[in-house]
């Protein structure tokens, strides 16, 4: 907290936002529709939030992480805490449905009795009773992007039946990320058959060979007048979208954080436009959003999304109020506004759970859902196998879904080590959970699947490890791209994480031995550009990670992974417990 102080950031108590004390454990044995709905009400205008969907238009279980591991000066901000710090920060209680959405404290307990978590049936039933309360002309929702990938379905279709969930949804503006690895002519394709605005004020032509050559890609900012007020909002897509995915699926197009345009794009908005409340749509991360807050005046609120973080209450950077909805659709952030004088004057904010065992399903989406899947649903319903433990996603260093797909790739491919990336999008199965051919895909589903095999010397791989480190690890949120430490499977390491670049990997063995920096290894890896770095291409077993994965799972009919991380802490920079903590 004293950390966060001294970087400007605190949070401040939303009206009607989290139960509290002997009120929320009385209120806990008979949750209802209407608790989670509840909010004090202000002004006329009330916009919803929504980010990092990937695709889940079904509900599903989603396990926050244990660790959030960061750069020393980060420790305690908002982005960078998770379970029990998470829970004291935000004034959380125990065995509450929000330390069920919030954490991943007694998951496996708290998901049996609340079930699982979105699914825009149920999202729908939420934003129908915010537009019959407040008047659907006085509702805006709004999506941070991450919407258009993540699953079998959104692969399959190519996006479009996520775009027809979102109109369903009735989705007003949006801005993206992982939409852009469909391709540039089919994200303008998507874009057409959307029924809201795609915006995005830092997303630049930068083809000279193009007519539009320095032009702007996408409309900056659009207006929108709710409740008798007049909203500016600013599109802010993911500055790093050309190197942390592969530069062919946007080759042309620039992206960066401009600030500076930002600035002129506020400017503009307040003086010519005379909007009385402005808003950034980002898509930048939750703590370079808080750092983007220092760069720039005049911005009322960012609705920010990318990292994934649910946060019950607003953060606040100089004049700036920051909100983040979490993701794969568990969470639909209110955030009611008055304004009086071109000036918001009060608000009430709340992070509403989606919680699907108390939010009945309109019946419209559930058609909606099965007419997309029927196509896919004798390879979808497959059931591979089950599995004896969780199988989760999010952590810094290690996950066990993603050491299931290490040890199926290296099974397959006979390599001696494994690179996985660091994705924050998936879903988590308990313990005796079947596993299914939909559920690999919901780890898996990207346009660029194929795993390659590949031979890297000793030292390349030494040296990756730290540049991923130094990225995920930057003490300068501006430099971070977002993502998790890439996952290994055959190799362990020691690191050291306000260690300074380059001197933070420590201890690093492959097979159980000591690395031999002048020994090449064979090597494999999928998701993203590592195979480039290779010497030796091996083109004879390139297939799409969730065939490997499948194929595996079949094979082993029981999955057993360990939860036992294959990465060791040695300071305490991370926010571990103790020095030399296993994360």
């Amino acid at each position: 907290m004293q950390i966060a102080a001294a970087l400007g950031l605190f949070a401040i108590t939303a009206p009607g936002s989290l139960m509290a004390g002997d009120k929320a454990k009385e209120k806990l044995q008979n949750l209802s529709f209407k608790d989670i709905m509840e909010i004090e009400p202000k002004g006329k205008a009330t916009i919803l939030h929504i980010c990092d969907m990937h695709a889940h238009i079904k509900p599903l279980y989603w396990r926050e992480p244990s660790t959030l591991i960061s750069a020393p000066n980060l420790v305690g901000t908002p982005g960078f805490i998770c379970g029990q710090t998470f829970e004291e920060f935000y004034g959380i209680e125990p065995g509450s449905l929000d330390e069920y959405f919030d954490t991943y404290l007694n998951f496996e307990t708290l998901a049996k009795k609340f079930g699982k978590m979105g699914g825009i049936a149920h999202m729908k039933t939420m934003i129908d009773h915010v537009k019959k309360e407040r008047g659907a002309k006085n509702v805006l929702l709004l999506d941070s992007g991450d919407t258009w990938q993540g699953t079998a379905v959104a692969l399959k279709t190519k996006g479009e039946a996520i775009v027809d969930a979102q109109n369903y949804l009735g989705v007003d503006v949006m801005v993206g990320h992982w939409e852009f690895t469909y391709g540039k002519e089919r994200v303008k394709e998507l874009i057409g058959m959307l029924k809201g605005e795609f915006i995005s004020q830092n997303v630049i032509d930068d083809d000279p060979f193009s007519d539009d050559f320095e032009e702007l890609v996408f409309p900056p900012y659009t207006i929108k007048e709710i409740g008798g007020v007049k909203i500016g909002i600013i599109g802010q897509s993911f500055p790093f979208t050309s190197t942390a995915n592969p530069k062919k699926f946007t080759q042309g197009w620039s992206f960066g954080l401009r600030h500076e345009s930002l600035q002129e794009y506020i400017d503009e908005l307040r003086k010519e436009k005379k909007v009385d409340c402005v808003v950034v749509l980002s898509h930048d991360g939750f703590s370079v959003d808080q750092e983007l807050a220092k760069k720039v005046k005049g911005v009322d609120f960012i609705l920010s999304g990318h990292t994934h973080d649910p946060s019950p209450k607003p953060i606040i950077v100089n004049d700036t109020v920051i909100l983040i909805a979490g993701s794969h659709g568990k969470f639909i952030s209110r955030l009611d506004l008055e304004i009086k004088d071109k000036k918001v004057v009060d608000y009430s904010f709340k992070l509403m759970p989606v919680a699907s065992k108390l939010i009945p399903a309109d019946p419209a989406g559930e058609k909606l859902v099965e007419k997309w899947y029927k196509p896919y649903d004798k390879e979808l319903g497959e059931v591979l196998g089950t599995t004896k433990g969780t199988l989760y996603k999010r952590d810094t260093f290690y996950s066990t879904f993603d050491a299931l797909i290490g040890q199926a790739i290296q099974a397959e491919m006979g390599s001696e080590i494994v690179f996985t990336p660091g994705y924050r999008w998936g879903t988590s199965l308990l313990p005796g959970d079947k596993i299914l051919k939909d559920n690999v895909y919901e780890m898996t589903a990207i346009t660029y699947p194929e795993v390659y095999t590949f031979e890297l010397k000793g030292a390349k791989i030494a040296q990756l490890l730290e540049d991923i480190a130094d990225n995920v690890f930057n003490e300068n949120p501006l430099y971070q791209q977002g993502g998790d430490m890439s996952r290994l499977t055959g190799a362990s390491y020691s690191i050291t994480v306000g260690a300074k670049s380059g001197k933070r990997i420590s201890d690093l063995k492959i097979g159980g031995k000591p690395i031999d920096l002048k020994k090449s290894y064979i090597v494999s890896s999928w998701g993203g550009n590592l195979q480039n770095a290779g010497e030796k291409l091996q083109t004879k077993k390139i297939r799409a990670v969730y065939e490997v994965v499948s194929d595996y799972i079949r094979k082993k009919k029981v999955v057993d992974i360990s939860p036992e991380s294959n990465v060791k802490v040695l300071d305490y920079g991370c926010g571990c417990p103790k020095k030399g903590a296993k994360c």
